[in-house]
């Protein structure tokens, strides 16, 4: 006799794990990563003036910040889980557009795979505050970086290798891997969230939050670290690989400086074990510090290009290190109420810093050398260290009772979900 019952992963759909999502953030790593080190050196090639990339980047950015902003009141209108595979479709189409190598097509792409992110970005985070318990964040944090290293190690490299091979090369990769993303999310069933409900009153404008966004301390705070964490990273990884070029050490070693320092993203439960045994604000600061002192270093001028190159790399370690720990203010201070409204808000720190670094990177050009954008971003990241400081001592960490006595341990692992640029 067969057996006709509904299998029951069909009739009851699986609560998503933190397996999933990290499974789900790889996916994007690799189609990320493949590209971050070719557009801008597509860039180039096709405008050949570095003001002008960065005049495209602070346009891209500016609107692609009022696209962040405008997706939580799209939701209200169109399904959450509408929006985001229209998200990963808009980033294979930009994929698909910036293998043609016209100027105009490869801005075009860029456009596009930028508002995808946004997009994306929006509706991931959403999802990790409806499914995940914040005790567990920490753990998806540390899951989401393990099983993005891959992609954000190799695909650097592989990238700008296989741009010189074939250029649609890597973009044809991209969208592929895009559109292996929306199969994996229609897998997961994550659907349109919790706490769902039909509102009888018309949706609020989408700037209504920020009153109440500048009203806590840690949110304003998190999202600060974000932005210029952010912004250490445009500086990196879109100024690196111009000026390699602009020195004569090729069009690849931007690429492989980026693999490489992304192979670090391996050591982040270590970074997660450093944090517990510390604290979160020494962490931050340490980060804030470190890496502001090597992007100095790499700005200086020594003559040799090789040391500015080196010295980026080992200030990008430091920037993962954020990447592990500068979210926790903002996440630990979000109301399960604001989930959407806040991950937009917060979400928009990539979008201003790709309107700050270009547009800096802009006005700092104008008087000095590409070397400039690297002081000024480690001038950046030092300003940050006040902030910092001011972060509570016991930030991150639960008062447990053992046999009655009120004690600190039970350290609270939650870090916000952010990545590279």
């Amino acid at each position: 006799m067969h057996d006709r019952r509904i299998p029951e992963w069909l009739r009851h759909a699986p609560a998503p794990s933190v397996r999933g999502f990290a499974i789900l953030a790889g996916t994007e790593a690799v189609a990320r990563g493949i590209l971050i080190s070719v557009f801008p050196l597509a860039m180039y090639q096709a405008l050949r003036d570095a003001q002008v990339v960065s005049a495209i980047y602070f346009g891209i950015g500016v609107v692609s910040l009022l696209i962040g902003l405008l997706v939580p009141y799209v939701i209200r209108f169109i399904p959450r889980r509408v929006v985001y595979v229209a998200g990963t479709l808009t980033f294979a189409g930009g994929a698909i557009l910036a293998a043609t190598s016209s100027p105009l097509a490869v801005a075009a792409g860029l456009a596009l795979t930028t508002f995808a992110v946004v997009i994306t970005f929006v509706c991931f985070n959403a999802y990790v505050l409806d499914y995940i318990a914040k005790i567990e964040l920490g753990r998806l944090e540390t899951s989401r970086l393990f099983y993005s290293a891959a992609g954000w190690t190799i695909g650097p490299m592989a990238g700008v290798f296989l741009y010189r091979w074939w250029p649609p090369a890597p973009f044809v990769i991209a969208a592929m891997a895009a559109l292996a993303m929306t199969g994996l999310f229609v897998y997961l069933r994550l659907g349109n969230g919790k706490l769902i409900t039909k509102s009888r009153r018309p949706p609020p404008n989408p700037f209504a939050y920020f009153p109440r966004f500048f009203a806590q301390p840690r949110l304003v705070a998190g999202w600060t670290f974000a932005v210029v964490r952010s912004c250490g990273w445009w500086v990196y990884v879109v100024y690196l690989p111009i000026y390699a070029v602009q020195n004569g050490l090729g069009d690849t070693l931007g690429g492989i400086a980026l693999s490489l320092s992304n192979g670090a993203l391996f050591l982040t439960p270590v970074m997660l074990r450093f944090m517990q045994r510390t604290s979160v604000r020494f962490a931050v600061m340490t980060g804030f510090v470190m890496s502001g002192v090597l992007f100095l270093l790499a700005g200086a001028p020594h003559g040799v290009p090789y040391v500015a190159v080196v010295s980026l790399m080992c200030g990008s370690f430091f920037l993962i290190l954020l990447d592990v720990s500068a979210g926790l203010p903002f996440l630990l201070a979000v109301k399960p109420s604001e989930r959407t409204e806040m991950s937009a808000i917060y979400s928009s720190f990539r979008d201003v810093s790709g309107i700050v670094t270009p547009g800096v990177a802009w006005l700092v050009l104008l008087v000095a050398p590409l070397s400039g954008v690297f002081i000024a971003g480690g001038a950046g990241l030092l300003a940050t260290l006040g902030l910092a400081a001011r972060l509570h001592p016991r930030l991150g960490a639960a008062r447990i009772a053992i046999e009655g006595a009120p004690q600190q341990g039970a350290f609270v692992k939650a870090t916000v979900t952010s990545e590279v640029v």
